[in-house]
Order: C-alpha cells, then sequence, then structure tokens
C-alpha cells in the first residue's frame, strides 16, 4: 500500500484492491470476468500512475452536460501514453490499439457514472456532500482534516469530477467528503442523488455565474437542490435564513442567534462559537470570517455525525488549499494566493479580511466572471472594501468599473490580461515587509499561472 498526503486530507491508494477486475465488469454490466485489479481512477494519461484503470473520456460530453471547456481531444487517442505511465486496465467505447485490459462499454462518461454508483453502493459509511456559491473546496479540506475523511484533491465538483471521487473514494474509508458545483440550472441535483450523502451542505448563495441563472433566487433554488439527494434520515446543513424552506433534518450555522452553531467571532485566526454542546474555540486556518464560518459548517457535519467537536482542533495544523488562500513568502514579501476563482461576496469577504495584515497592502484584483448585465455595478461596489489596501492592480475588462472608482493614488496600473509585462511589473511595485493579495476569477490569473509567474519574477529580480 502507497501513501500520499496533499495538504489537508489524505489520499490512499491501495494497488489492487480499490477496483477487482470482476467488480470493475460487473458496475459497467460487463460479463463478469477476471483480470486486474486497480489501484486507482485517472483520466490524464500524465497523471496516470501504476495500478491505474484510466477512463477514455471524450473532450465534448456532448449536449447533456454544460461542458466549461469542450474540446476535439479524445481520451482514447492516450491509452497507450496511459498504458506506458502503468495503467493496468482502461475503460474505452471503441477498438484501441494498445497492450491493456479494456473494459468495453458503449460511452465512457456514463460508465464512469456506474463506477460511481456501484462505489457509492459498496460504501456503508457516511458520506458528506458541500455546495456552495464560495469556499467549496476550503471546507471539504476543513471537513476532510477534522473528520478523519477520505477527499479528493482539487475542485472535482462537477460531472466528471463527482463521478471520479466517487470511483477513487477506498472501501475501507472511514467517511468520504464530496463537493458539488454548478455553473448551469439543473446540475446539481443529479449529482447529489450520484453521491447520495448523509449530510448534505449549503455554504452560501452569491451571485456567482448569476448570467446563466438569471436570478438569485433562481441560484438559492440550485443550490439547495443538494438536499434532495440525501438518504432517508439524513440532515441539511445551511444558513439559518435557508432551513424553513428545505423541510426534513436541519442543523443551521450562520452569525446570528438563531443558528445552532453559532459563530460568536473570529480574531487571530482563532473561531469562538456556540454550540449545542456549548462554548468552543478552535484554530481558522488562513484566518478571516468567510473561513471562520466555513468551520462553524464543519462543526455542524461533526454534530450530525455525532462526532466530538474536539475533532476540529485537528486544524490547528491545517492550510488552505492552493490559490483559495495560501501564502508564499518570497523577496521580503507575502504573497496571498486567492487566485482560483472569485464572486462579489467572496471577493469583498478576502478584502475584509486582507485590511487586517500587516505591512504595506497591494491588490491584484481580476474580472468576476459570468456575472451578467450587471457586471460592472459589482465591480464598481468593490471599491470601498479597498479602504485599507495601499494600492490596487487591476486585470480584465469589466474591473475597470473598480478602477475609475478608486482614488487616484491607489491606482497602481491597468491592463486587460496578466502577461508576462505585467506580471514584471507587478514584481517590481513589490518591496519587503509589503503584503500582496491576487484575487480573481479562474480564469484571469489561476488558469495563466500568475502567481507563480510573479513568485519566479520576483527571485529573478532579487538574484540580478
Amino acid at each position: 500500500m502507497g501513501l500520499s498526503v496533499r495538504r489537508s486530507y489524505v489520499e490512499v491508494r491501495f494497488v489492487d484492491s480499490l477496483w477487482s477486475y470482476k467488480e470493475l465488469t460487473a458496475a459497467l454490466g460487463l460479463p463478469v470476468a477476471d483480470g486486474p485489479g486497480v489501484g486507482g481512477v485517472s483520466i490524464d494519461s500524465r497523471r496516470t500512475e501504476p495500478g491505474d484503470l484510466f477512463v477514455a473520456l471524450p473532450g465534448d460530453p456532448g449536449p447533456r452536460f454544460q461542458a466549461t471547456v469542450r474540446s476535439n481531444r479524445d481520451g482514447h487517442d492516450f491509452v497507450a501514453h496511459a498504458a506506458a505511465n502503468g495503467a493496468v486496465a482502461a475503460l474505452v467505447h471503441g477498438d484501441v490499439d494498445a497492450d491493456i485490459a479494456q473494459l468495453r462499454v458503449r460511452d465512457t462518461l456514463d460508465g464512469l457514472w456506474d463506477l460511481a454508483r456501484a462505489a457509492r453502493a459498496r460504501f456503508p459509511r457516511p458520506v458528506v456532500a458541500v455546495t456552495g456559491s464560495s469556499g467549496k473546496t476550503t471546507f471539504k479540506s476543513f471537513a476532510a482534516t477534522a473528520i478523519g475523511a477520505f477527499a479528493t484533491g482539487g475542485s472535482l465538483n462537477n460531472h466528471i469530477g463527482v463521478p471520479l471521487s466517487l470511483a477513487r473514494t477506498p472501501r475501507d474509508a472511514r467517511v468520504a467528503v464530496y463537493e458539488i458545483g454548478t455553473n448551469h440550472p439543473g446540475e446539481i441535483e443529479p449529482l447529489a442523488r450520484l453521491a447520495r450523502p448523509d449530510v448534505a451542505v449549503l455554504l452560501n448563495v452569491h451571485p456567482a455565474h448569476i448570467e446563466n441563472f438569471g436570478t438569485l433566487a433562481a441560484i438559492r433554488r440550485e443550490k439547495m437542490s443538494i438536499a434532495r439527494g440525501l438518504t432517508s434520515g439524513g440532515t441539511f446543513v445551511c444558513p439559518p435564513e435557508i432551513a424553513d424552506q428545505a423541510g426534513g433534518s436541519t442543523l443551521t450555522f450562520g452569525e446570528g442567534g438563531e443558528a445552532d452553531v453559532q459563530l460568536l467571532g473570529s480574531s487571530d485566526r482563532v473561531a469562538r462559537m456556540r454550540t449545542p454542546s456549548g462554548d468552543f474555540e478552535c484554530a481558522v486556518p488562513g484566518g478571516g470570517p468567510h473561513r471562520a464560518m466555513s468551520v462553524c459548517a464543519v462543526a455542524a457535519v461533526l454534530l450530525a455525525l455525532g462526532l466530538p467537536l474536539e475533532q476540529l482542533h485537528r486544524l490547528a495544523k491545517e492550510d488552505v488549499p492552493r490559490g483559495r488562500g495560501n501564502r508564499v513568502t518570497v523577496g521580503g514579501s507575502t504573497v496571498i494566493d486567492e487566485s482560483y476563482n472569485a464572486n462579489p461576496a467572496s471577493m469583498a469577504a478576502t478584502l475584509h479580511a486582507f485590511g487586517a495584515e500587516t505591512g504595506r497592502r497591494i491588490a491584484i484584483l481580476g474580472d468576476m466572471l459570468e456575472l451578467g448585465e450587471d457586471a460592472h455595478r459589482y465591480h464598481a461596489e468593490l471599491a470601498p472594501h479597498c479602504g485599507a489596501v495601499a494600492g490596487v492592480f487591476c486585470v480584465g475588462d469589466m474591473i475597470g468599473a473598480l478602477y475609475d472608482a478608486l482614488p487616484a493614488d491607489r491606482r497602481l496600473g491597468f491592463v486587460q490580461a496578466p502577461d508576462a509585462a505585467f506580471v514584471e511589473r507587478c514584481a517590481d511595485a513589490l518591496q519587503p515587509g509589503d503584503t500582496v493579495l491576487v484575487k480573481g476569477s479562474n480564469g484571469i490569473f489561476w488558469a495563466n499561472g500568475f502567481v507563480d509567474a510573479l513568485v519566479a519574477a520576483v527571485r529573478a529580480r532579487d538574484n540580478v
């Protein structure tokens, strides 16, 4: 058995025992046959490890799913590469010239969902699923650490990520935690019914992807549909203002006294909360009221599972996932990487927390995408939240509304894209003792590797 630890959660690879070949064929509706057992499930031949099952997915899933990216590339073209990297079997829907055991089905994406259903059916222990407009991956990391649960790394929360996470779940995990996302109506409920959580968590509802939903009420309905996947007797964990609409068994968290788990306050990376089990304090990895609220949600999950709140003390050594507030020290400056995503509420919360940082505070902010016709207003309304920031760089198109709303002495630069010249400009502006925040939607900074490039540029500058 090999063990690999990724930051705050543990993924355990049970080589030859995650799936037997007979289990794979039965799950896929194929004639039961003998073959190699697998220790992992992969969809990327570059990341395939010895003992994996490689699932050859098409780059375009067709009209069934609203894929963020559609590609003409096909996983079937990389089966041989996966085999070279150690894959022992491949899930395919056509003839493939590769020296590897092949499980042939009509459609490999459907086959992945079939594996997910079989994985959930054979898993007798508690499952937790989380959704929300922001904070899902951070919550998943916190919950997995506090509970001692299985959780996959990254944001595997869509029509591929959720079934892949289920298919990777070790048969002897104590608890499993999955995240479920959406950017179009109708996506959460099928994924929730696939995961069948015993505890479903709704963190928050913000105007993320609102151009695809039309109204905040429509987003709320979509997020609440996670509860439709609950197992019989399951618990819905959510803010108090949503509980009245939920029905069934609920546990709530929030700042008001009506919450079952009430956040009394947070400072110095410590959350103080009032719970049905009494008042409690614990560490908040990364700090900030928004992360303290996620810790409160984890506390509610522990209560729903009948686990002691003392397990929250496991968060004392926890860090936040990369791109969600992790810190990098370089050239005497501290870079706070919030580049994975952004919406108006998460941007405001992050800027509020950023105001408590020491040193000169510089913000590098990017567009918040998919906000519809009110996008410019949402960006301009961030200006009051920048009051404690010494200077702001802006990247994108719509964020020009924020740049125009800032006082002239705080405008450090406005560009359309974070190209190499802009990276150098930002690096040259940083001084020892500065604290730098990088935040924007995924396509602005994260997809371009901006933070890594910025860190490299500062190091190169200092080594000249």
